[in-house]
Order: structure tokens, then C-alpha cells, then sequence
């Protein structure tokens, strides 16, 4: 690797700022391109009944990547095939029923060209991002998408910076258009991402994660206080249910109210669980998503909920099962 030299003064800073400052007037001059090629571009995207499949060659093939991810995520099946690759056997991989995107900054990528005659054979509709519509691909387009800029960020001229930010919009222009157009919401988000964050949080339920059977706390209304406190410290959920032989609900005890009590004089050894409970208690229902349980409890301040279907018991949850599941 060379070695460079530099001087101590110089301004790594002010560089920057010009880097943001070209890039920021190059996306400002993307905005004449959102025109009817846009809306032509996404009616056949929309109306495609196969994938949107997306190629290009170096750096505009890495905007390429993340341009089908970005679609694929957001409800508009697509994925990446590279152009050298697809001259070799990966073309296969392309049906007449899909759509191609085509990214290429000059219009002339030879590997792309080479391919074109294919894909019209093949009837396919080609959707080409360049800067130059007079190019050979903006000509052979269904559809040219402009993503022209004044100049690269790089001083040189050559280095892909300004230009393949504009196809990076222009890109996620395309896929937003196309999720709001197909009403995607977030619980379809969720599904392609269930391994994340956010798929935990508006996929997982409370039903997944609740206390159920033997490890449900819970005491009859006869139960002295002592044992409704055994049965606390058994379950070590800090709270218990007061309910009948039927699992009905009748009231909550939980170590606030224990608190309370000490505060108020009660004589634990002899008090019964029913002259000292909270009658009725916060419940949620099984199908309700764990995230929405996590935001009543904290608007309520409280670390455990009943889950019931109106007063029939069926499980509890506590604040930690929402740590051990990711979904805080």
C-alpha cells in the first residue's frame, strides 16, 4: 500500500463538509426525476406478478444490493443477480413474469449490455437507472429512471460518490412509493424480519410468553395472608392472584400492597388474603401483542399483569418475561 503524505494543517473537517455539501446539491437535482418515468416505473413494479431482479457492476452493483434488500423488506419481492455471473449461468435465474432494474451511471457497462438482448428476448420489462438517456441502456429501457448529479464528491471526478448516492434514493423512492401503494404495514415489516428487534416487538404476543398452569401464583380468598406471602415466594413473581376453584378472578395481591399493610399495622399472622387484596386487578388478553402489554404496564407502573379472557384466569406476565424476550 502507498504512503501518503499530508500536511499537519490541513483541514479534514472542510472536506468533509464539501463532500456533504456536493452530495446534498446533487439529491436536490434528483427531484426533476420523480416525473411519470417515476410513476411508469412503479405501475410495472407494482403490476409485476414475478420478482424485481436488479444488476449492476461495481459500486452501482453494491447500490444494487441493497436496493433489492430494501424492496424485498418492504413488501416488493426482489433480489440482486450480478451481471458477470448472469452471463454465465445466473440468467436463469430471471423469468418472463419479473421486472429488471438495470444501474449503471455511464449507460454503457458491458457487462449489462450484453444481456440486454437477452432480456428483450425474453420480454422483459427492463427498467434502467443511468445519468445519460441517450445511452445505449437509457434507449434500450421500458422505462429510463434519470439519476444524472452536477459532479461527484470526489475532487478527481472518478471515484462513484454523488452518482450512486442519487441511484441510493432513488432507489428507496421506488420501494417507499411502492409500500405506501400496497398498504404494507408494520406487522407485514415485522414478518420479514422476525429475527430482529422489531420483529419481536410486533410479532410476539403475550400467549408466547405468559405464565401458565403450575407457575400461575394463586391463593383462594379463604387463604390467610401468610400463605398468600408463601405462595409469592414460591412462584417469585411478586405477586399472586385471588381467584375460586374455577380460576376465577377476584382480586391481586403483590408486594406493593404488601408494603401498604406493613405501613397500615396488619397483623400478617392473622389477616386473610381477601381483607387486604386489591378487588378485580389490570388484565390483558392473550392475542394482545407483548409490546402493547409493555406499554400498559408502564403507563400503570406496575412489573406484573393478569392475562384473562373477561375473569377467567389464564396466565401472568411479568416485566421480565419482556426482558428475556427482547421485547424491552
Amino acid at each position: 500500500m502507498a504512503n501518503y503524505t499530508f500536511a499537519s494543517d490541513f483541514d479534514f473537517q472542510a472536506v468533509g463538509r464539501d463532500v456533504l455539501k456536493t452530495e446534498r446539491e446533487g439529491l436536490e437535482q434528483l427531484d426533476q426525476y420523480i416525473n411519470g418515468d417515476f410513476t411508469r416505473a412503479c405501475e410495472e413494479i407494482f403490476a409485476c406478478n414475478g420478482k424485481v431482479v436488479v444488476m449492476g457492476m461495481g459500486k452501482s452493483g453494491h447500490i444494487g444490493r441493497k436496493m433489492a434488500a430494501t424492496f424485498a423488506s418492504t413488501g416488493t419481492p426482489a433480489f440482486f443477480v450480478h451481471p458477470g455471473e448472469a452471463s454465465h449461468g445466473d440468467l436463469g435465474m430471471v423469468s418472463k413474469q419479473d421486472v429488471v432494474i438495470l444501474i449503471s451511471n455511464s449507460g454503457e457497462a458491458h457487462e449489462i449490455l450484453g444481456l440486454i438482448p437477452v432480456l428483450k428476448r425474453l420480454d422483459i420489462t427492463l427498467i434502467c437507472m443511468t445519468s445519460n438517456p441517450e445511452s445505449t441502456m437509457g434507449k434500450a429501457a421500458d422505462v429510463h429512471l434519470c439519476v444524472k448529479v452536477p459532479k461527484e464528491a470526489c475532487p478527481l471526478g472518478l471515484a462513484p460518490t454523488s452518482s450512486t448516492t442519487a441511484v441510493l434514493v432513488m432507489g428507496d423512492a421506488l420501494a417507499v412509493a411502492l409500500l405506501e401503494a400496497r398498504g404494507f404495514t408494520p406487522e407485514d415489516f415485522a414478518l420479514s424480519h422476525p429475527g430482529g428487534a422489531l420483529g419481536r416487538k410486533l410479532l410476539l404476543r403475550v400467549s408466547d410468553i405468559m405464565h401458565t398452569g403450575d407457575e400461575i401464583p394463586h391463593v383462594s380468598r379463604d387463604a390467610s395472608l401468610r400463605d398468600a406471602l408463601l405462595e409469592i415466594t414460591r412462584k417469585n413473581l411478586g405477586m399472586t392472584v385471588i381467584c375460586n376453584d374455577l380460576m376465577r378472578i377476584e382480586g391481586i395481591f403483590t408486594d406493593g400492597d404488601l408494603r401498604r399493610i406493613f405501613d397500615m399495622g396488619v397483623n400478617i399472622n392473622e389477616a386473610s388474603i381477601a381483607e387486604v387484596m386489591t378487588t378485580g386487578g389490570i388484565r390483558v388478553r392473550p392475542s394482545l401483542l407483548a409490546v402493547d402489554a409493555l406499554n400498559l404496564m408502564q403507563e400503570k407502573n406496575i412489573t406484573c399483569v393478569m392475562v384473562a379472557d373477561g375473569d377467567q384466569l389464564l396466565g401472568v406476565l411479568h416485566m421480565h418475561d419482556m426482558l428475556r424476550a427482547g421485547v424491552v
